[in-house]
């Protein structure tokens, strides 16, 4: 049996990207292999990540295919070359296509760094989350995966899990917080349920 074929697409560091790459490593989420990474910033370390383990990784810019459409019928092109199971958006700083959620729908799950649907939709990313949850005087946040759908963090929810937000917290500390004891945890428990899905579907 062959194993579920992993595509992340991601801007930025990849933290999650080396958590399914070592929870992979570890046999936590098994039968699955990371075929491919898809950035749209060259400057991503993610893409580092993925080339010093072995994983064929692409970077496509929109500032150099000039019309959006032009960009997004690359993404799609590559996507499809890369033939994945599922996707993994992570830190993904653009919309997907609506030809990628309609060929992959049921396929596509995001990690977002809050209780969705507190702080999320239309420019919470990065540090922004974290800031808002603490200028609300939030006491709890944490992380969420869900499905991908054509609204911005909008699809159904997979899973959650709570952290707590500490008196003296930064952005910057809550930020690593929420990855440490949220992202990099829930992230891999969903890919390890959708790979046992997936294999027991095509037995």
């Amino acid at each position: 049996m062959s194993p579920m074929k992993l595509l992340v697409l991601v801007s930025g560091g990849g933290t999650n990207l080396q958590a399914i790459i070592d929870a992979i490593a570890a046999g936590t989420i098994s039968n699955t292999e990371i075929t491919g990474v898809i950035s749209n910033n060259q400057n991503a370390y993610a893409l580092e990540r993925a080339m010093k383990h072995g994983i064929p990784a692409v970077c496509i810019r929109p500032q150099d295919c000039g019309k959006r459409s032009v960009f997004h019928q690359r993404l799609y092109e590559e996507v499809k070359g890369f033939a994945p199971d599922l996707i993994v958006t992570s830190g993904f700083l653009v919309k997907v296509p609506d030809e990628i959620i309609n060929d992959y729908s049921g396929r596509i799950i995001n990690i977002h760094p809050s209780l969705i649907p507190a702080f999320c939709g239309a420019g919470y990313y990065g540090l922004t989350v974290h800031e808002k949850a603490l200028a609300r005087g939030v006491k709890i946040t944490g992380a969420t995966v869900h499905y991908v759908d054509g609204e911005l963090d909008a699809g159904p929810i997979l899973k959650q899990i709570a952290v707590e937000v500490l008196p003296d917290d930064t952005p910057e500390i809550l930020q690593r917080r929420v990855m440490e004891q949220g992202e990099w945890i829930i992230l891999p428990q969903v890919i390890a349920m959708l790979a046992e899905q997936h294999m027991r579907s095509n037995k």
